[in-house]
């Protein structure tokens, strides 16, 4: 589970707390830590995006890298029999 979606999930029981209670300070508190849970499942959303984009890069730059280590032959390029 990513943590977007642990605290997507806590913004949602705040959600059913402050929907089942009786009392306002406790409907209120709960509304707070749900949009408190929801701004934490946001920025998260954020770095993990990001954090995809830099592993994705890396790893495309790790695999051009390792192309460009191999002999002509091993590319395709070229007949090694020649």
């Amino acid at each position: 589970m990513r943590e977007s979606e642990f605290f997507a999930a806590r913004a949602d029981a705040a959600q059913a707390e402050a929907d089942t209670a009786v009392l306002d300070n406790v409907r209120e508190r709960s509304l707070r830590a749900q949009q408190a849970w929801n701004t934490m499942a946001q920025r998260s959303l954020r770095s993990e995006g990001a954090r995809d984009a830099r592993e994705a890069a890396s790893a495309s730059a790790q695999a051009a890298a390792a192309d460009s280590s191999r002999p002509d032959f091993m590319l395709g390029v070229g007949d090694p029999a020649a």
